[in-house]
């Protein structure tokens, strides 16, 4: 009720709004008469005060320190009684204007008994018809919702209920329903998001916010709580204020009954993904019996076999600051779900994946889609994401990528891929990275392994040909030659400026040291790698 409203009542007949009328729709909750000088410590926000103000017969001065911290309190105003007082000190008059709180000369024929209990019979009164209201709201929404018409349909009823175009936002401020073409303001929610504020105050039930477009846009949000740790929000394209009561509670009603429904389609979709993933770690694991079922189980989860994909897997960088399991489990599952939101504002279609520590993801592209293109835009996208992570739960997050993909079947291999490039930049110490896969050649194969066991190896594979006076027979070079000539005598004679009998006598003293056929496979095998060893310890 407002102060309006409550003069209005045959009880304040003969009252007058006195000072503070630019303040009529101060919102009232409790009326509340004094008896006391200590009746401050006893009020509350939207209180109405009525006084006969005998305490201050003496000193109408003191009148002001009261009503200096009733307003400091978020009092709806006061009601006086002249008849102790003679008039109103001009002090008084003048903050009361000034700050617009709202003082009522009460009439002197009624007893402030009967003001107040008729005020809060009139009050509670309201209250009900309010709560009525609610209920048969909230009765007619959730039959609305219970007969399968779906939110769209909902946000059409409630557009029309309060005049004004709705708009429903996710937690990230981006648009799920609308009952009328989507409005400019979408992006300036967005941005205020990007930027890190929050729509809504500690506390508040509403906000209502102005954007300065060529236009100005006047909107009234209000928040949607779900399971969801940040709050949704049903957007009015239209200013409202609290004495809008009959349509603030229907859009309260309405948001009650659309968290019941987001919190439904959230459950299914936790249902599915838990679906997805098992499909994903039973295809990656190849316990599928065939080909042909992987695909076919594959295109229940609308992963076609003939698109482009890449794939891309995430983990979380190792913190400093060392959770429990349980805790470090939470905060992962948190950090990839924000992933999944955060891929879904890209112009490109994935698939997320969870399986322990690690988050795989899909990128669907075209087939025309050419490798530096979708690479560019995938990076780009993935560095986006970890800025935004680290925004939200200061945790840093890697990124291994894999080659393209030319069809699902092959998401098998490039899963590895993705997983190596990881690892790489990992073994690397690098963190917050996004790491393609670049097939190794042996030289970076052999630089990832100790020296100290490359020494051992090659002592074991060249045995004798290493010792010092070996060496200066030329054995290891004509060796070398010799194999990388493809075990051509000939070609290893011609290379070498030899006689082709000298390269044959060379060749049958090696097989006297190492003790090995040279035309054994596995022994030029070795062989080949120790001498590359050899090039590779040299060279760094």
């Amino acid at each position: 009720m407002t102060i309006d409203e409550l003069l209005k009542l045959p009880v304040f007949e003969g009252a007058n709004l006195v000072a503070g009328g630019v303040r009529q729709n101060k919102r009232i909750e409790n009326v509340n008469m004094m008896d006391a000088p200590d009746i401050i410590d006893y009020l509350k926000a939207d209180d109405l005060l009525v006084t006969t103000a005998y305490h201050y017969r003496d000193e109408p001065i003191q009148l002001l320190e009261l009503i200096k911290a009733m307003h400091q309190k978020g009092c709806a105003g006061i009601g006086l009684k002249k008849r102790f007082l003679g008039s109103i000190p001009e002090e008084v008059d003048t903050f009361a204007n000034t700050v617009g709180f709202p003082i009522i000369a009460l009439p002197e024929g009624v007893g402030l008994g009967s003001i107040v209990n008729q005020s809060l019979s009139a009050i509670l009164d309201l209250r009900t018809s309010e709560l009525k209201m609610a209920l048969e709201t909230h009765q007619t929404f959730s039959k609305h919702i219970m007969s399968g018409k779906g939110l769209p349909h909902l946000l059409e009823n409630v557009a029309e209920l309060v005049g004004y175009p709705v708009m429903l936002m996710d937690e990230r401020c981006q648009l799920i329903h609308s009952s009328n073409p989507p409005s400019p303001v979408l992006n300036g929610l967005e941005y205020l998001y990007r930027m890190g504020y929050s729509i809504f105050p500690d506390g508040s039930p509403f906000t209502s916010l102005t954007f300065l477009m060529r236009e100005p846009k006047t909107i009234t949000a209000f928040p949607i709580f779900t399971d969801k740790s940040k709050r949704g929000a049903l957007i009015v394209l239209g200013g409202m204020s609290d004495s809008d009561t009959k349509e603030i509670l229907t859009v309260e009603q309405a948001t009650n009954v659309i968290a019941f429904e987001l919190m439904k389609e959230n459950a299914l979709k936790q249902y599915t993904r838990r679906a997805k993933n098992e499909f994903f770690i039973h295809f990656i694991n190849g316990e599928f019996s065939s080909k042909a079922e992987t695909i076919n189980r594959a295109k229940e989860f609308g992963l076609d076999n003939n698109r482009t994909y890449k794939c891309i897997v995430g983990r979380l960088d190792r913190d400093e600051n060392l959770l429990g399991f349980k805790d470090s489990q939470i905060e992962m599952e948190k950090v990839f779900d924000y992933v999944e939101e955060e891929l879904s504002i890209f112009p490109f279609r994935s698939h997320v994946f969870i399986k322990g520590e690690l988050c795989f993801i899909l990128i669907e592209g075209e087939s025309i889609d050419t490798e530096t293109d979708s690479s560019s835009s995938i990076q780009l996208a993935l560095e986006l994401i970890q800025e935004n992570v680290f925004r939200q739960f200061k945790r840093t997050v890697s990124f291994g990528i894999s080659n393209i993909c030319y069809e699902f079947w092959e998401v098998l291999e490039a899963h590895g891929e993705a997983i190596n490039a990881l690892n790489s930049g990992r073994l690397s110490g690098n963190r917050q990275f996004v790491q393609a896969y670049q097939a190794k050649d042996l030289s970076k194969l052999l630089r990832m392994i100790p020296a100290d066991d490359l020494i051992e190896f090659c002592e074991y594979t060249l045995q004798k040909l290493s010792e010092p006076n070996v060496s200066e027979l030329g054995l290891v070079q004509t060796l070398a030659v010799y194999l990388e000539t493809h075990c051509q005598i000939s070609e290893t004679a011609k290379r070498l400026y030899v006689h082709r009998n000298t390269i044959i006598y060379r060749l049958e003293k090696i097989e006297e040291l190492l003790g090995k056929k040279l035309k054994d496979p596995d022994t030029t095998l070795h062989l080949r790698l120790a001498l590359r060893i050899q090039h590779t310890l040299q060279t760094t």
